[in-house]
């Protein structure tokens, strides 16, 4: 028996929702309107109690499983490593499919946010590379490479 019906979003948790809100709609992310969560089922299913957080949920063109950025305001939120690498454990990255690689990391550098290494190619099939965005988010594009 399967419990899992789809893949509905995933969450990040960041201190300016604001800031990597702008991040992720610039390449190309539609937002959702900024909401408020707080209460008894807040605190319940995170298991804190007296908290508030703020979301945006973040979707590509076209539909599908969705990016949810979040940021608490009470209780403070605990600082991360935001120039952890590749291999540290836990979730590392995001990764968007791209129309042109290139234009993309060129984009994100203009805003301040570069390459982790390199621009990668792999079996002549994808060329991905690794952006550090905000808060240390490591963003993965990838282009299919046309034949």
């Amino acid at each position: 028996m399967t419990f899992i019906r789809r893949f509905d979003h995933v969450g990040i948790t960041v201190a300016d929702l604001d800031a990597a809100t702008a991040f992720f709609v610039s390449l190309g992310l539609e937002a959702d309107r900024k909401m408020a969560v707080e209460g008894e089922f807040l605190d319940t299913v995170i298991g804190m109690t007296g908290a508030r957080t703020e979301i945006v949920m973040l979707r590509a063109p076209g539909g599908g499983t969705t990016l949810e950025l979040s940021s608490f305001t009470r209780p403070d939120h605990l600082p991360s490593s935001p120039a952890a690498p590749a291999n540290e454990l836990g979730l590392r990255n995001v990764a968007f499919e791209v129309h042109d690689l290139h234009a993309a990391v060129d984009h994100a550098a203009a805003d301040g946010y570069g390459l982790v290494g390199g621009i990668g190619e792999y079996e002549g099939v994808w060329r991905m590379a690794y952006v550090r965005g905000p808060e240390g988010i490591i963003v993965s594009l990838a282009e299919r490479i046309e034949k």
